[in-house]
């Protein structure tokens, strides 16, 4: 019985996202899997947007969330650093999170540059456009639950 009260709670753990384990009764039947999980691999309602994107490292602003045309969201970032940098961290960021990232544009020089990704979390999909000039960046991220006929991030995205 104390078995079954342990693998009870580990399945609850595990369904906050806190662990993952295996479980078993007999010894060395099986192999056991630890793993953490930041956030929820995909949102199940508009309202759950917010919580599949991350805020970039050294953020000093953020705005939003906003409201998107199709049931999307819209946040903001200022963030204190390069551009170039500060855009393939948040890649990084995204994929932590549990994105399938796209490098649709990137550039950069003479100090400023810019990227824009697109990608899946599930069935939602995200458009995540940032750049900048010296030490600050500006990042639009743009959240919906499924690929909207015409995905538009950013102030031109507002509606």
């Amino acid at each position: 019985m104390p078995g079954k009260a342990i693998c009870a709670l580990a399945a609850a753990a595990m369904a906050s996202g806190l662990v993952a384990s295996a479980c078993s009764s007999s010894p060395g039947s099986g192999t056991a899997t630890t793993s953490a999980t930041s956030r929820p691999s995909q949102a199940g309602s508009a309202a759950q947007l917010p919580s599949l994107i991350p805020t970039p490292a050294n953020t000093e602003r953020t705005d939003g969330p906003d409201t998107l045309v199709d049931n999307g969201t819209h946040l903001h970032f200022l963030v204190n650093g390069a551009p170039t940098e500060v855009m393939d961290a948040y890649k990084t960021a995204l994929e932590g999170y549990g994105w399938s990232v796209t490098a649709e544009s990137s550039g950069g020089g003479g100090g400023g540059g810019g990227a824009t990704y697109t990608g899946t979390n599930g069935d939602a999909y995200g458009v995540f456009t940032g750049g900048g000039f010296g030490s600050s960046t500006d990042i639009d991220a743009c959240a919906w639950r499924s690929k909207p006929a015409a995905p538009s991030c950013g102030n031109r995205g507002r509606r």
